[in-house]
């Protein structure tokens, strides 16, 4: 059976984004049970508008890599994202480390981002795989001719 990488990578995408966006759900749970999840120290929506754009485009990105990675395969692209997703696996780790200075811990939530981490991990893998899939069959067939 060959290895399809660009079928797993866009599953891991996929994956990882639903459980992005479940971290978001999960933040906005006690509404449903009549608590506040409103930021008391915002000062107004100017302040923290950036927050939504970040947001936007730690969402969009993963988008635009699944698209990419299933039209295209060519060298510089499997290179431009497997740093992509070396830089969401950083970001992923530090955002760990922020929920766990949150008081009180959010429990539920550091354990949905430890999985997204480990998740991410596991992306970095097939990436890089991906990323050296030709180098490798491409000495395989020097090695052996």
């Amino acid at each position: 059976m060959p290895v399809r990488y660009q079928e797993k990578i866009i599953t891991l995408w996929a994956v990882f984004l639903l459980g992005t966006l479940f971290h978001t759900q999960l933040g906005l749970m006690p509404l449903f049970h009549g608590q506040d999840v409103a930021i008391s120290h915002a000062q107004g929506t100017r302040d923290i508008a950036w927050i939504f754009w970040l947001m936007l485009v730690f969402f969009a990105i993963p988008m635009i890599a699944m698209i990419a990675t299933l039209f295209t395969a060519s060298k510089p692209y499997r290179k431009l994202h497997f740093g992509m997703t070396c830089i969401f696996s950083l970001l992923n780790f530090f955002h760990v480390v922020a929920d766990l200075r949150v008081q009180p811990i959010v429990w539920y939530q550091i354990v949905l981002m430890v999985l997204l981490f480990l998740i991410g991990l596991l992306l970095n893998g097939v990436s890089w795989q991906w990323m050296q899939e030709r180098t490798q069959s491409k000495l395989w067939e020097r090695a052996n001719s």
